[in-house]
């Protein structure tokens, strides 16, 4: 069996967009990451000027004469510097997986909360903080929660039923409503002095417990998931024209949605891990990167993940620097997210009746 793709099956939509145009797009994207980054680094109750947070990360790798005080660094390379970088990366493997899951379902309104993933790994991270508390094992609670709704996703999915992915949304969306329930309860169960609080703002979402530490262990994860799913777009662009075709193409639909889905398992359970379940970005942000770059995964995908890593690290920055007390950034992407993807809706129905 043939495991050659053909260069020219890509998404029919787009014919005609010239390529220059999305390297000059990456390029404006990579610029505007690193802009946020720095921006959100000085940004916050304790203010750092931009030159400063520049002289500061610059004296790393070059002799520059120190014109900022203990603090100023302190607060830039142990505080928020690794909490920017999560943002960014956690923004890019959620918006990275939210348009490959897009492409294998042949739906634009699939995201990562679809598959149960994220409902899994909230749902053993509440378990861990419920009966251990805050630490290590909330991470293997969630990882040990992902893993275990997506096999049982599978378990219910059958890959040779009439409709295969359709029969996978609704296995997806089963699990996310039985972990909810679960998660539901032991909210309730929780001691409402000690765990209550902490269960619930950890389900908001907040990347305010990031350390270097944090800021490796979703790193890895997000890039062993990046390798493999940037690896498989092509791939990815012949089952977004469904199994019939991808199997004349010498794909094997099941094999391969199996490998992307335990990649995308393992990015969005990293990202749960160490900072709670965060909505909105992989299902609005691989929209607005199609309307951009079109739905040929070979650009969709590094678009969504730059603009991913892009709105994560402003939703962040506004999350701790708008009020007082810091606001959950789930809020925060919730609060943006649906306005815009109501637009994007309305723009498709639109576009779908002329």
């Amino acid at each position: 069996m043939t495991r050659h793709i053909p260069d020219g099956v890509i998404a029919r939509s787009d014919a005609g967009r010239p390529y220059i145009r999305w390297v000059a797009l990456m390029w404006f994207l990579a610029a505007a990451l690193l802009v946020s980054a720095l921006w959100a680094t000085a940004s916050g109750r304790y203010q750092v000027p931009f030159a400063k947070v520049i002289a500061i990360l610059a004296a790393r790798l070059v002799d520059v004469t120190p014109t900022w005080t203990p603090t100023d660094a302190i607060v830039v390379e142990t505080v928020r510097l690794p909490r920017v970088l999560m943002a960014a990366v956690a923004g890019a493997g959620l918006a990275l997986c939210g348009a490959v899951l897009q492409g294998l379902f042949r739906n634009p309104l699939v995201g990562p909360q679809t598959i149960g993933v994220s409902s899994g790994a909230a749902l053993g991270g509440v378990v861990a903080i419920l009966f251990v508390g805050f630490g290590g094992y909330v991470y293997v609670g969630a990882f040990a929660g992902a893993a275990l709704a997506l096999l049982a996703v599978l378990a219910i999915h059958r890959s040779d039923s009439i409709s295969p992915v359709l029969t996978l949304v609704l296995a997806g969306v089963v699990v996310s409503a039985f972990c909810a329930a679960l998660v539901g309860l032991a909210t309730y169960l929780a001691d409402p002095e000690t765990k209550l609080s902490d269960i619930v703002f950890w389900l908001l979402g907040s990347f305010g417990s990031a350390t270097w530490q944090n800021l490796a262990l979703i790193s890895i994860c997000t890039g062993v998931a990046a390798v493999i799913l940037l690896g498989m777009r092509w791939r990815i662009n012949v089952l977004s024209l469904g199994d019939e075709e991808a199997r004349t193409l010498g794909v094997h639909p099941a094999r391969d949605r199996l490998i992307l889905l335990a990649a995308t398992c393992l990015a969005i359970s990293a990202q749960v891990a160490v900072s709670g379940t965060i909505g909105w970005v992989g299902l609005i942000i691989p929209n607005l990167a199609r309307t951009l770059v079109g739905a040929d995964h070979r650009r969709l995908l590094p678009a969504s993940a730059l603009m991913g890593a892009i709105f994560l690290v402003v939703a962040d920055t506004l999350a701790r620097a708008l009020t007082a007390a810091e606001i959950p950034v789930g809020i925060v992407t919730a609060i943006v997210g649906t306005p815009v993807f109501a637009v994007l809706l309305r723009r498709n129905a639109t576009s779908r009746a002329t």
